[in-house]
C-alpha cells in the first residue's frame, strides 16, 4: 500500500510565486489559496501538514491570517513558514512571535524551500509517531486507555449535538488470574493478545473503536448504536472469544470467556459521561456476580 503524501497549503496572492512553489514542492500534496479568507477556510477544511504563507496580501496580511490560524483549535499546531519580500529584522522577529515556524525571504532559492519543508514535515511525522505510540498499547498493539478517553470525550459531544445514541462495552476475562496461575504470565499475555485479535475482527465497522482498558479488560465504543444492536454484537464477540482457542508450549490449546457489561444512552448537555461509563462497569460487575461468561446492561 502506498504511503499517504505529506500535504501542504501555498498561501499567495502571485499566480507565478504559486506555480514556483508548486512546482518545487511537487513530491508533496497541494493546496491552494489566493487570499487570506479562503486560506483558513482551506486550512480547516483540509488540515494541511505544513502552510506556506505570503505576508503581503490584500485585505489580509499574513500576519492576520496566522494570528486566526493561532487562535482556532484545529488549525493552531499546523507549521506555518512564512515566505515574503519583507526582508527586515523586525518583520522577521514579528512572524516568529506570532507563531511562524520558519521564514523564508524572496527571491527564494528552490534548494533553500526543499530543506526548509523537509525539516518541518520530518518534525511533523516524527511527533506523529511519538504520539502514536502514546496512544497505543504495547503489548496487544491496540488502542490503550489514553487513546479510549479521547474517542469516547469526542464521540459522546457529537453524540449530544447530533442526538444519536452511544454505547459502550466494558469486558472483563474470567478467571485470567488463575489462568496465569495456571499457565504463567507469558501464555497469559498470548491470551490477551488472541482477545484483542478477535475483538477487532468483530467490530465490522470503521467507526466502532476498542481498547485495551487495563490489565484484563478491554473497552469497545459503537457509534449510534442502540441497545438492542449493543447486545447482538456484544453476543457475537463473546461467542467468538469463548471460541477461540490458544495454544500452550505443550501443544495442547486452552480456552477462556468473558464477561460484558452495557450501556446505551443518547446524551444530553445534562447527562454524565462519567455515570455513563460507571453504569456499564455497574452492569459487568453484575454479570461477573450472576456466574460470568455472559452480557448486562
Amino acid at each position: 500500500m502506498e504511503a499517504k503524501k505529506n500535504s501542504l497549503m501555498i498561501v499567495d496572492d502571485e499566480k507565478s510565486n504559486i506555480m514556483a512553489l508548486s512546482h518545487i514542492l511537487s513530491e508533496y500534496h497541494i493546496y491552494v489559496a489566493k487570499n487570506g479568507g479562503d486560506a483558513i477556510e482551506l486550512a480547516n477544511e483540509h488540515l494541511p501538514d505544513v502552510i506556506l504563507l505570503d505576508i503581503i496580501m490584500p485585505e489580509m496580511s499574513g500576519y492576520d491570517v496566522i494570528v486566526a490560524l493561532k487562535n482556532s483549535e484545529k488549525t493552531r499546531d499546523i507549521p506555518v513558514i512564512f515566505i515574503t519580500g519583507l526582508n527586515d529584522a523586525w518583520d522577521e522577529e514579528k512572524g516568529l512571535y506570532l507563531g511562524a515556524a520558519d521564514y523564508i525571504s524572496k527571491p527564494f532559492s528552490a534548494t533553500i524551500v526543499k530543506l526548509r519543508v523537509e525539516n518541518q514535515i520530518r518534525m511533523l511525522n516524527y511527533m506523529k509517531t511519538v504520539e502514536q505510540l502514546c496512544m497505543t498499547d504495547q503489548l496487544t498493539n491496540i488502542s490503550n486507555r489514553r487513546a479510549f478517553d479521547e474517542r469516547l470525550q469526542m464521540e459522546w459531544d457529537r453524540a449530544i449535538r447530533n442526538k444519536t445514541s452511544i454505547s459502550i462495552l466494558i469486558i472483563d476475562l474470567d478467571g485470567f488470574k488463575a489462568y496465569n496461575d495456571a499457565y504463567g504470565h507469558m501464555q497469559g499475555d498470548k491470551m490477551l493478545q488472541a482477545v484483542a485479535k478477535t475483538l477487532m475482527h468483530e467490530l465490522k465497522r470503521s467507526v466502532d473503536f476498542v481498547a485495551r482498558w487495563g490489565g484484563d479488560e478491554f473497552a469497545v465504543l459503537l457509534i449510534n448504536t442502540t441497545c438492542d444492536d449493543a447486545m447482538k454484537i456484544a453476543e457475537s464477540v463473546r461467542t467468538s472469544v469463548a471460541n477461540t482457542e490458544t495454544l500452550l508450549s505443550n501443544n495442547k490449546t486452552s480456552r477462556i470467556t468473558i464477561s460484558i457489561g452495557i450501556n446505551t444512552l443518547i446524551p444530553t448537555s445534562n447527562c454524565s459521561l462519567d455515570d455513563f461509563v460507571c453504569h456499564a462497569d455497574k452492569a459487568l460487575y453484575n454479570a461477573k456476580t450472576e456466574g460470568r461468561n455472559r452480557i448486562c446492561r
